[in-house]
This record gives structure tokens, sequence and C-alpha cells, in this order.
């Protein structure tokens, strides 16, 4: 029988590739046939992460004062060996996660983006002066960077959202300890690796792999780290929260359950649309995801007939097969959390009326594979229309007018995205004004963002502090100097 060799990859701490301390490693797991090992990675210690700090802290003063356009040319550099080979690291990206490789392909080319972009605006970067009454002095302030930031990511997209984070911290002169999910340590690897080649100095980026109850809570609680941007579920941000010191600024993106409300005019194939695309793309695993889709009664039958349609339509399959639009979910942690939800939700008295059950015949009886599923007669008060799923379930809630379907989409402890369908300026209009979310849309799916568009949400979705992408997501990575200078 052939085997195939298994790489092992390891640490990056002081621009060296080093094993952990504990001499011990995990393996990282193709969603698709858990048979297949994507690769060996460090599982680290508290030791390693405190050697990564304080390896950060020792490069901070050099990199801080590193000219902006010495900083702009690595990130630069860096989107350059992405691109180049785009094709290799989308196919780890579809191995390693599970996602169609068209999918993976745009995260990579994504990434490649957010990197140019914050290597153009960290150089645009301006404080303000202000008048005062004395003709001999001059007052401004200037922006300035915090130092060790720690960066810890989720594996859904583990390319784009380490770029948008590590990009703008880079840039702003910032020192990085990364931390990964251990679901997708291969892929966030390889941005490391694009940044090493790319000449940045040592110290600057360092990158420790391994389980979070092992290595996190010196991420967030080191006397050296000055900030922590994570992004991940409501209780582990709230966790992290409550460890961070008064001095420690936290940028969280957490939970979602983000709603799409269809009105008794909208065009319902452009709604069924918008529904599997936002719902069930990426198997349902984004924050932004549609979960719950709240549709006017008047034109309820005939939305949920075209959604149905609609999903028959997709194909389920392992990412690299052709017309592949579903691919398997990440773990089976999340498998049996999906089919946990679908159960409570027949539990609750609510309809599944296409989809829901696991797939284990022939080709799909190694991976995490499930049936989209569609629920109706749901009810705002069900765990399935109020806790966030991260997976392709939909709860159709029926209303009576715009009223009510507001209230309903707001009845949630989430914040994050939303949208309606509807041809009627006054309630496309109203709706960005009513709607308790960060991301509001019309007539669009409710996942997705720009590179430079700010992005996050409110309430439970969100610590409300900084936003993610565009110029605004560097404000997280500085700090307001307020110089006065008399002559």
């Amino acid at each position: 029988m052939l085997t195939t060799k298994v790489d092992t990859f390891k640490n990056y701490i002081g621009g060296k590739w080093v094993t952990s301390s504990s001499q011990k490693t995990f393996k990282s797991i193709n969603p698709s046939n858990k048979n297949d090992v994507v690769g060996v990675f460090q599982a680290s210690t508290e030791e390693d992460v405190r050697v990564a700090i304080e390896t950060a802290a020792k490069a901070f003063p050099e990199w801080s004062k590193t000219s902006p356009s010495k900083r702009a040319a690595i990130l630069s550099k860096a989107a350059d060996i992405l691109e180049s080979r785009l094709e290799q690291i989308a196919s780890e990206l579809t191995r390693e996660e599970g996602k169609p490789i068209g999918a993976s392909r745009g995260e990579v080319s994504r990434s490649a983006q957010t990197l140019r972009y914050y290597a153009i605006s960290g150089q645009n970067m301006t404080g303000n002066t202000f008048v005062n009454d004395d003709p001999n002095m001059n007052v401004a302030t200037e922006r300035e960077p915090l130092g060790v930031v720690s960066v810890i990511t989720p594996w859904n997209f583990p390319l784009s959202i380490p770029a948008r984070k590590i990009a703008p911290a880079l840039i702003t002169g910032n020192t990085v300890v990364f931390k990964p999910s251990s679901d997708t340590p291969l892929i966030a690897y390889r941005l490391v690796e694009a940044l090493h080649e790319a000449g940045i100095p040592n110290g600057v980026i360092n990158f420790v792999t391994g389980s979070s109850r092992d290595v996190g809570s010196l991420l967030v609680t080191h006397p050296a780290i000055r900030a922590v941007t994570f992004t991940g579920s409501t209780g582990a941000g709230e966790d992290i929260h409550r460890q961070s010191s008064l001095t420690t600024r936290t940028q969280m993106e957490l939970g979602g359950k983000n709603p799409l409300i269809i009105m008794e005019d909208a065009d319902l194939e452009l709604a069924a649309s918008i529904t599997v695309n936002g719902g069930f793309s990426l198997t349902g695993q984004a924050c932004t995801g549609t979960s719950r889709v709240i549709v006017m009664k008047e034109v309820k039958e005939r939305y949920i007939a075209a959604l149905i349609e609609k999903t028959r339509a997709l194909k389920i399959g392992d990412g690299f097969e052709e017309g592949v639009t579903i691919g398997p979910l990440a773990n089976e942690k999340q498998l049996r959390n999906v089919l946990k939800y679908i159960q409570i939700g027949k539990e609750e008295g609510a309809t599944l009326v296409y989809g829901g059950e696991q797939l284990t015949e022939d080709k799909y009886k190694d991976g995490y594979y499930v049936v989209p599923a569609i629920f109706t007669n749901v009810k705002n008060e069900m765990q399935i229309a109020q806790e966030e799923i991260f997976g392709p379930v939909i709860a159709v809630i029926e209303a009576t007018d715009y009223e009510e379907a507001i209230k309903l989409a707001n009845d949630v402890e989430y914040g994050l995205s939303a949208s309606i369908v509807t041809n009627n300026m006054k309630y496309a209009h109203q709706f960005t004004k009513d709607i308790q979310a960060g991301t509001v849309k019309v007539n669009r799916t409710t996942t997705g963002n720009l590179v430079n568009a700010p992005f996050g949400g409110i309430k439970k979705s969100s610590t409300s502090t900084y936003r993610e992408s565009g110029t605004e997501g560097l404000d997280f990575f500085t700090q307001t100097k307020t110089v006065y200078i008399g002559y």
C-alpha cells in the first residue's frame, strides 16, 4: 500500500522556524476526507508563546521607527508572493478547510489585495493641527503604534481574516504574535511564509500553532500585549474581554444571527437566490451568513417554493469536484453541532421542509457533509431563530407587515449583518435606519464586505469599539499623542 508523505510545519519566532518546547504535534485533517492528513503542526506551550511575545517586544522599537515606505514594500512583496502561488495556496485551502476551489482562489486574491491596500493606505495616515491663541505655538496630533499585538483568527476564512488584521498592524509599526485556528494552520503558515520571504525583519511577526486551551490565555494576559484582535465565537470573545487588562486594547468580531427580510413587492427569484448565496455558500460557515428569513405572509408560499428549488439545484461534494457549490463542514464538531440544531428545530415544532440529513454514502462517507436545511413555521423565540448555528440551516419566519418584520429582525442578541429584498425605496431607506446591525444591505446577500469599507457589528456581534477593514481598520492599531511646541 502506498503512503503519502506528510510534511511537518514549525512555529516562526524571531525570524526562525522552530519546534515547540513540548516536542508534541497535532494533525490538520481534510474535512472532505478525514483519512487525509494535510500536515503536522506544533502543539505549542505557554513557554513558546512567552518567547514569541518577548521576541516581538524586542523587535518593536526598531520596527516602529522603520519608514512607512519600507514597511509598505514588504507588504506589497508578500502580496506578489501570494499571487504567484495562487493555485498552490488555493488548493491547500480547499483541502484544509473544504470550501470550493473557486472560493479558495477568490480568498487568496482578496488577501493579496488586502496587503496592497494597507501598504498604500498606511502611508496616508495623518494627524490634525489645531488653531490656538498663541502665535508662537504649534499644536498637532501624531498617531503612534501600540506595541505587541496578538492576532487570533478562525478557520472559516483562514487567509483573508488574518490578512486584514496583520496588514494594518504591521504598516502602522506594531509587531505581531499570530495564532491561527488549529483546523487551518497550513494556510496561516503560508501567509507568514510570504512575509518572511518578503524580508520582514526578525521578530516583527511571530507564529505559534496549538490549542487555545494551552496558549490562549497568555496571548491575552501577558503584560507586553498592548492589543488583542480576535475573530470567533461570542463566548470566546467575552472570555478574552474579561481576561484583558485595563491597558490592553481589544477588537473582536464575534457571532451573528443575520436576518433577510423579504417584502411583498420583492422579486422572489432574486430573493431566493440571495437567500441561497447568503445562507448556504461556504456551507453556512460565515459570521455574516443568512440564518433567518423574515418573509411577508402573502408571498411566503411562493418564496419557499423558489427557495427549495434553488437549494435542490446545489451540488454538494469535495471542493475540487467540478460544479460543487457546497463543500463539507470544517470538522466533526461543526457537523455534530449542525445536526444537533436540526434536531432541536424539529423538537421545537418547526417544519423541516427540505434537507437536514447527514450524507454518509459512497463519496461522502469519509467527510463531514450535510444537506442544507430549510425550516418553516419558525417562531422567533425558538433556539434555531435565536442562537448562532454556523452551518447551512435557514429558519423562515412569517411577518404580516414591515413593522413586524423589523421587530422580529431586531429581537436577537446579535447585530452583525442584515438585508432586505424590496423594490420599494421607502422600505429600503427606512430599513437602513431601523435595523440594528453594523452592516446593512438592500437587495444583496448578508455576506461579503469590501476591503476598503469598514466592517463590524453591534450588540453581541462585536465589542463596538474599532471596526476592521478600510482606513478605519488602521485606527485600532494606533494611539494619539497631542504635541504642543512653543518657539
